[in-house]
């Protein structure tokens, strides 16, 4: 397994992405207006999420409105909505079993099994990241192709907002930590056994093994005990026999 502070610093940058999906879920800066107006109570910039529109107005005003309307939605925004839900609970998910996983935490099992579920949390931090990366990407591609395409006058033509910088950043973050708890899986070697359910599962491997093999050789020394007891008893017997033997030939 990986160590105790790298295994820390992924579980920092999954806790760092899963705060960014969340947050850039929920802005509504997906994309900007570009115009830029003067003129008194006339909108300067406009925004839309993927949850509200907002209108930022000359004189100071912000007003958003939010999108009630589910069926009145375009089948892409909807798809894009779950995808960005999903990815949270999934990274939500992923930071709960990172916790049992971390290798400085007491609580999860031994290590072996701290070891499978870092990286079951390691393949739910790159899930949430391949599920927020989607509609990043396609929200981008609407936005610039809807740019470069249409004939609109710049008034209402649009640009990607923070939003989806803060969606791209996340999910890099997700995707590092993850990557880096997939690789706490525990690796085995031949004719090694784990033995990490003993007694105290938090020794360390050097002292299991030194107890194994002092276990091994008890029961080896037990063995050889029983077999030299039965041994002497078939001798006995034997001698036995043999005097029984002598007493009636004489």
């Amino acid at each position: 397994m990986l160590p105790a502070s790298v295994q820390v610093l992924a579980f920092a940058l999954a806790l760092l992405g899963v705060l960014g999906a969340t947050v850039a879920t929920l802005l509504p800066n997906w994309k900007v207006s570009i115009n830029v107006w003067t003129s008194i109570m006339t909108p300067i910039s406009q925004m839309q999420g993927l949850w509200m529109d907002c209108v930022w107005y000359s004189s100071g005003l912000f007003s958003c409105t939010v999108k009630h309307s589910v069926l009145s939605l375009p089948g892409s925004l909807q798809m894009m909505r779950a995808a960005m839900v999903l990815s949270c609970m999934v990274a939500t998910f992923g930071l709960f079993l990172a916790s049992l996983g971390l290798k400085c935490t007491r609580w999860g099992g031994t290590q072996r099994a701290k070891g499978h579920t870092a990286v079951a949390a390691g393949a739910c931090f790159v899930l949430a990241s391949l599920l927020c990366l989607g509609p990043a990407s396609w929200f981008t591609n609407e936005v610039i192709t809807a740019f470069l395409t249409t004939d609109l006058p710049d008034s209402s033509k649009y640009q990607p907002g923070g939003a989806l910088c803060v969606t791209f950043i996340s999910a890099g973050f997700l995707l590092a930590g993850g990557v880096i708890f997939c690789l706490s899986c525990p690796r085995t070697r031949s004719g090694q056994t784990d033995y990490g359910s003993s007694n105290n599962p938090d020794r360390p491997a050097p002292q299991r093994d030194k107890q194994r093999g002092q276990e091994l050789h008890v029961e080896r020394e037990d063995a050889q005990n029983q077999q030299n007891k039965s041994v002497q008893l078939q001798t006995d017997e034997k001698d036995i026999k043999d005097s029984y033997s002598l007493q009636e030939y004489v």
